[in-house]
């Protein structure tokens, strides 16, 4: 049986190619975006499994992506998971934390995260679809 489509939506070229790498050897079809609007511009089109999505990035945050996908019938079935070092970066960005308490999230990691880690939320998050 085929794997899920994953889409990954952060800034960091170097993370979503290692991200990438681990996931392919799982099976999974993964997808990439390195800004908020290519993001939800790839999410509106290819309707992925699960999103894994960064918080803070160019052109538009992970919390307004999440927020226009969620409000949006055609996309707001796909499971997010926040995967950021937002809780840890709060100093570099001007995102109130309080943004974050609204999102309607399925999942949340910290980055960095273990492979085993990210691979068993995958999986939960897909399994709860």
């Amino acid at each position: 049986m085929a794997k899920a489509n994953i889409l990954m939506v952060d800034d960091d070229r170097v993370l979503v190619a290692a991200t990438k790498t681990l996931l392919e050897s799982k099976g999974y079809k993964v997808s990439a975006a390195y800004d908020g609007d290519e993001g939800l511009a790839k999410a509106r089109a290819e309707k992925p499994d699960l999103m894994i999505l960064d918080i803070i990035m160019p052109t538009k945050d992970g919390f307004s992506v999440c927020e226009q996908l969620k409000n949006d019938p055609k996309t707001e079935k796909i499971p997010v998971l926040i995967m950021t070092t937002f809780a840890k970066d709060k100093t570099k960005v001007n995102i109130p934390a309080s943004a974050g308490l609204s999102l309607e999230a399925e999942g949340y990691v910290d980055k960095p995260v273990e492979p085993r880690q990210l691979l068993g939320l995958i999986e939960k998050l897909l399994a709860a679809k």
